[in-house]
């Protein structure tokens, strides 16, 4: 299988990048390919301008979305890995998904609704965030990230959610803790994409 891994996270020695790493590593391992957009190694710019929805109208889609729209294209899965802030994705996230996932390309509208053009597509979502897991749980906040990050953004296009991970109480842990939740990753990649 084809892997499209987005990753939107600053710092090199957090969490997430060892995240990022044990899921290449397991992924590889299992004979997928992978690629990898870093949208803040890419310095991507998440902002969706006036000047980009009228090229895009006119069939001239800017470069930068067009590389990304390509490596979407190319993927049998794409997982997001990225921290929970404010309550949703960091806005870097955010905006490739304004900007990639736009209008003619991942969704358009047809006589019978939404007709989603990314069917045939798995996704996978792992996220960290500072608060404790059981608050977020008992809140419902778990279950309103899920429903707009799996539901709102994955199917509404077309790409089928195969599993989320919630890492909770970032900050506060014990090493060994970190460790099983890299254990964690590593199985549940292992098992949701086997040998290839």
């Amino acid at each position: 299988m084809k892997h499209l891994i987005v990753y939107a996270h600053p710092h090199k020695e957090s969490l997430n990048h060892a995240i990022l790493e044990t899921t290449v590593e397991a992924l590889k391992k299992n004979g997928h390919e992978v690629a990898v957009r870093d949208l803040y190694a890419l310095d991507f710019q998440p902002v969706l301008k006036p000047e980009d929805t009228e090229a895009m109208k006119a069939g001239r889609t800017p470069q930068d979305i067009k590389i990304e729209q390509e490596f979407i294209a190319e993927a049998d899965a794409i997982t997001f890995i990225y921290p929970i802030w404010w309550t949703g994705l960091p806005a870097i996230l955010k905006g490739y998904v304004d900007r990639v996932f736009s209008y003619g390309f991942a969704y358009a509208a047809g006589e019978q609704g939404i007709v989603k053009m990314l069917t045939g597509k798995k996704g996978f979502i792992i996220n960290t965030h500072g608060t404790p897991s059981e608050v977020y749980d008992e809140i419902g906040m778990t279950a309103g990230m899920k429903v707009t990050s799996d539901t709102g953004i994955f199917e509404f296009t077309g790409i089928e959610p195969a599993g989320h991970l919630f890492f909770g109480s970032i900050g506060y842990l014990s090493a060994d803790m970190y460790e099983g939740m890299l254990k964690e990753v590593e199985e549940q990649v292992t098992a949701l994409f086997p040998q290839d």
